[in-house]
């Protein structure tokens, strides 16, 4: 998945129903990619967030892998894919669906 830029089943990833308070990371190098304050329920299947924690932590590439236009979206610090990300979430302040698979993904809950 996170070298060969494969996508997950939907509504299948450990990540989807996470409901706890903390920070997603990279799989591969553990750079800090999302806060659960951006995840948001986009009903697509996938973890999905509206923006990244810093700007800087991913990079974007343009996929025509399945004969269209899409944005791939990697780790600004390993440069593993993902997800994807898309300009169709009107309801979130960004206006984007930062749509990520779950196995690229660690996440660490805050302490409380």
């Amino acid at each position: 998945m996170l070298r060969q830029a494969g996508t997950e089943r939907p509504g299948t990833g450990k990540l989807l129903n996470e409901k706890r308070s903390g920070k997603y990371l990279c799989k591969a190098c553990g750079a800090e990619l999302f806060s659960s304050k951006t995840k948001f329920d986009s009903h697509c299947g996938w973890p999905s967030f509206f923006d990244p924690d810093e700007k800087n932590a991913v990079i974007y590439r343009t996929d025509t892998l399945l004969g269209y236009e899409r944005t791939e979206v990697r780790c600004a610090q390993c440069e593993s894919h993902l997800g994807h990300v898309f300009p169709d979430a009107p309801q979130t302040p960004t206006g984007n669906r930062y749509c990520m698979n779950s196995v690229a993904l660690t996440f660490v809950p805050d302490q409380d």
